[in-house]
């Protein structure tokens, strides 16, 4: 079964090794910014929330020009340099003491993350034919995940909010495990160039994102993924940590335990769920996607419950089940809306279709902490998982209405099989199409 879901291209395989070993050093800083930030170095919970949404700001204006930038240049000038920019801004989380400070490295960190998640993803639809797209979206977040979930365990053996030194070593490892994918990518130089000659680029790009902002149906479907990620992933990070430790009374390390057990349902379960995805509605899995996380949303409020009543235990074991539910929703939703993104985009517009789409993570990591740190820290915990839960609601609603507006094949139900698809049925790049191979 993994090895259906491979890319056929060696070089696509290459791009989701290093996914997987940056996925770890990332694995060991992500449940922790919220508590390190409060804990550890004493900022005041609502200011967290705060500067973590100034984050999503600096990233939501950021992400636009990352997507003209990889049109106009390539893909592989924009993420190289990023690389090093967010190895640069995670490893000065280390040295955070104050206010300031964290505005300082947050910004920095913001100017490079969401340009290079959306670059990483035109990387990825360049080598991979329509008909593998949607398994190689799956099985690179099966992959972030896993490293995700390792690093996740590792921190768990290490951190400790009486003990800072415990989290500077973390921002440091985390900072270093982008030196793979940067090799690995620059050992492959014909990878990430221009996907169109530039007389063509000038022709179909003439106007920049308006052509893209006249697509309705992709207008919907970033509106859907505002909705969702808002109430769902967005709620991760300052949400489900800050209500853990702050209303469950659960210890910081069962966070860790949490996101391992997220990791596991993603690993065991994605292929199979890939599997099951094959011919099926997009915009169905998205409906569901929706639907599992708010009521893993719900689980997590009874274990707020359990903790307020004393029972430490139930509330350790509900806001772990929390994680794993929502991880089934996770399986659902991370293969389809890179597959849609991209089945919406033509090659010359590309970097702008998926910068666009990233740019949903900056405008929901804006709502997200600066709702979430707030209402939680004021312990009116009941209002924010109605408001998260009611919002997934709102989002499953909203997918399906989607499903009109897409052609059978964008919405998965007529995809071409690979004997259709013109090229590399041996996984060689003689065969490849035109556009997967061009580089200028």
């Amino acid at each position: 079964m993994l090895r259906a879901a491979l890319p056929r291209r060696p070089e696509a395989r290459r791009i989701l090794a290093g996914t997987a070993v940056s996925a770890i050093g990332r694995g060991l800083t992500l449940p922790f910014l919220f508590i390190y930030l409060h804990q550890v170095r004493g900022i005041e919970a609502g200011m967290v929330g705060l500067l973590i949404g100034w984050f999503g700001v600096v990233a939501l204006v950021v992400a636009p020009f990352g997507g003209t930038l990889v049109d106009r240049f390539g893909a592989r000038r924009v993420v190289l340099p990023l690389f090093l920019l967010d190895a640069a801004g995670v490893g000065a989380l280390a040295f955070v003491h104050n206010v300031p400070t964290a505005f300082a490295v947050l910004t920095v960190s913001a100017l490079g993350g969401p340009a290079l998640w959306s670059a990483q993803n035109t990387i990825l639809a360049s080598l991979t034919d329509a008909d593998e797209q949607q398994k190689t979206f799956g099985l690179s977040f099966t992959l972030l995940n896993l490293g995700i979930g390792i690093g996740g365990m590792l921190s768990g053996l290490i951190v400790d909010v009486a003990d800072p030194a415990t989290f500077q070593l973390l921002y440091a490892l985390d900072a270093l495990t982008y030196v793979i994918p940067f090799g690995i990518l620059l050992s492959m130089p014909a990878v990430g160039r221009r996907l169109v000659d530039p007389p063509t680029t000038r022709q179909k790009t003439q106007g920049g994102y308006s052509l893209v902002l006249r697509d309705r149906a992709f207008l919907r479907f970033i509106l859907f993924g505002l909705v969702l990620t808002s109430c769902g992933y967005a709620q991760i990070e300052v949400g489900f940590a800050a209500f853990t430790t702050v209303i469950a009374g659960a210890p910081a390390r069962a966070v860790g335990w949490a996101l391992a057990a997220n990791t596991v349902v993603i690993v065991v379960s994605q292929l199979f769920v890939l599997k099951w995805l094959e011919g099926r509605s997009r915009t169905g899995a998205l409906a569901g996607a929706a639907a599992v996380m708010g009521f893993s949303w719900l689980v997590l409020g009874a274990a707020g419950m359990a903790g307020q009543r004393g029972a430490a235990v139930l509330a350790i074991v509900g806001v772990i089940a929390c994680a794993a539910i929502f991880a089934a929703g996770e399986t659902l939703l991370s293969p389809v809306m890179p597959a849609i993104t991209n089945a919406l985009a033509t090659d010359a517009v590309r970097g702008r279709y998926n910068a666009l789409s990233s740019m949903i993570w900056g405008l929901s990591g804006i709502i997200g902490p600066v709702t979430a740190a707030p209402l939680i820290g004021a312990h009116r915990s009941t209002l924010w998982v109605i408001m998260v839960t009611a919002g997934c609601a709102l989002a499953a609603v909203m997918a399906l209405s989607l499903r009109a507006r897409l052609t059978p094949a964008q919405d998965g139900r007529d995809l071409p099989s690979a004997a259709d698809v013109p090229g590399q049925r041996d996984g060689s790049e003689a065969e490849l199409p035109k556009s997967s191979r061009t580089s200028v």
